[in-house]
């Protein structure tokens, strides 16, 4: 007998649980791009975007996946022959590498292995070497999906510093948006990579590049770039059609509409970020109680470098593909395939790991129902592993949710505020200002309204 019916369970590091509100927002009709609702929706989604980056800068929006936001960084800064540093945690750093070496740059890694961070210490005496300048840029991610380390970057930017080193910052935040602290502007980050499907609870399909003066001041020594990736015409279009070189993501649109109204209006940008912590602890407390008998274990040791967003999990050789095809035949769960990272180190292999996502749209039920699956599954295939799971779980989660109720209670009682004001519950979440449709500019321009 297999109980695998109901409703499909996805607990995958993205794309993450899509809310039944957003489901409903896509599903229309396809509206008039030309004019109308669509043009002063896509401004607002823009403005609310900046507000979960933590930015005064600009924000650039592809129809791409994550990938496609990370070329239209690279070629909006930088030219074949700059040199570049790569700071690797995992598979994802290096595969922006990759690409920043398929265009041309001259690309230097600094591998700080799959268990840990980057090395602060190590990355300023790297900096401080580099007397000539010759590094044009730092890249790195906050949080690598596949090792699920979470990076300082605030300590980079004080690296950077420190040595008074002129590099751009560059960071992939697209597993981490909405779900991690990220401060853009206070962290001194130029450039911020993200995308639509993990803590901003949308299909795949879009990605976002927000970037500062100093990026832009890289993007005017270049001579040519790619027509459809320019973030120029993106930033200050004369019509609406160049903010996509094209036809605009319509139905993305009004889903980030609702979704950015639930994070920003409803929760609030600080709460989400306690709401994912409290969450990730108690999958942490499951796997504690799980590996005191057995090999199971978080690929992170250190908590404080711990994604919130994510969870690599060791297993004992096998144990893992045999937990995830079990949870999927048996219960329909599907869990996060293991992502090895063949670099000549010591790396977890795909069938000693497993990633259970904790990101975006997700809640006690929905997180206890994937522990207590998890939990069935090594019963079922006799996985050695210790017990109490779920109890240490949900002792995890008591203290720090009801200070979260607390919190969201506070916001709930601040005064919204006039519409466009940053008063009461705006506080969590932007002082900055809207960006304005171009055809209200020229408004402006002419005495209007």
């Amino acid at each position: 007998m297999s109980l695998a019916f109901g409703r499909h369970a996805v607990s995958i590091p993205g794309p993450s649980v899509i809310p039944d509100r957003v489901l409903g927002a896509m599903h229309r009709a396809a509206p008039n791009i030309y004019e109308g609702k669509l043009i002063e929706t896509t401004y607002h989604v823009l403005d609310r975007l900046k507000a979960v980056a933590r930015t005064a800068g600009n924000v650039a929006m592809y129809i791409s996946n994550g990938h496609g936001a990370w070329e239209a960084a690279l070629v909006n800064t930088l030219a074949p022959g700059d040199r570049v540093l790569v700071l690797a945690t995992g598979r994802f750093g290096k595969g922006w590498g990759k690409m920043a070496e398929a265009l041309g740059l001259d690309v230097e890694v600094m591998d700080f292995g799959t268990t840990g961070p980057v090395d602060l210490a190590a990355l300023s005496d790297r900096l401080s070497a580099d007397t000539a300048g010759q590094i044009r840029a730092v890249m790195t991610v906050q949080t690598d999906t596949a090792t699920s380390v979470r990076n300082d970057i605030a300590g980079i930017r004080a690296a950077l510093d420190a040595a008074g080193h002129g590099a751009l910052l560059l960071v992939d935040c697209i597993a981490s948006l909405g779900c991690e602290r990220f401060e853009m502007d206070a962290w001194g980050v130029d450039v911020m990579v993200a995308g639509c499907q993990k803590g901003l609870m949308i299909p795949p399909g879009a990605a976002f590049v927000f970037s500062g003066d100093k990026a832009h001041a890289a993007r005017d020594r270049l001579d040519r770039v790619s027509p459809y990736f320019d973030w120029r015409p993106r930033h200050a279009p004369e019509i609406y059609y160049q903010l996509f070189c094209g036809t605009p993501p319509t139905h993305h649109i009004f889903g980030l509409e609702e979704a950015l109204t639930m994070l920003l209006d409803e929760e609030g940008l600080e709460a989400a970020w306690a709401r994912h912590a409290c969450l990730a602890r108690a999958v942490w407390a499951a796997v504690d109680a799980w590996g005191q008998i057995g090999e199971m274990r978080c690929n992170i040791a250190d908590r404080g470098h711990r994604s919130t967003a994510v969870t690599a999990i060791h297993t004992a050789e096998n144990a893992a593909g045999q937990l995830r095809t079990w949870c999927e035949a048996e219960a329909n769960l599907t869990l996060g395939i293991g992502i090895s990272v063949s670099d000549g180190l010591a790396a977890p292999t795909g069938d000693s790991l497993f990633r259970i996502g904790h990101m975006g749209h997700l809640n006690p039920p929905m997180l206890l129902g994937t522990l207590g699956t998890i939990d069935a599954g090594l019963k079922a295939l006799a996985i050695s592993h210790g017990d109490g799971a779920l109890a240490a779980a949900t002792a995890a989660m008591v203290a720090p949710a009801a200070r979260g109720i607390e919190r969201a209670a506070e916001y709930r009682r601040a005064p919204q505020g006039p519409p466009g004001s940053n008063g009461g519950r705006k506080r969590f979440a932007t002082t900055l200002d809207p960006i304005t449709p171009p055809e209200i500019k020229d408004a402006n321009a002419e005495g209007g309204a």
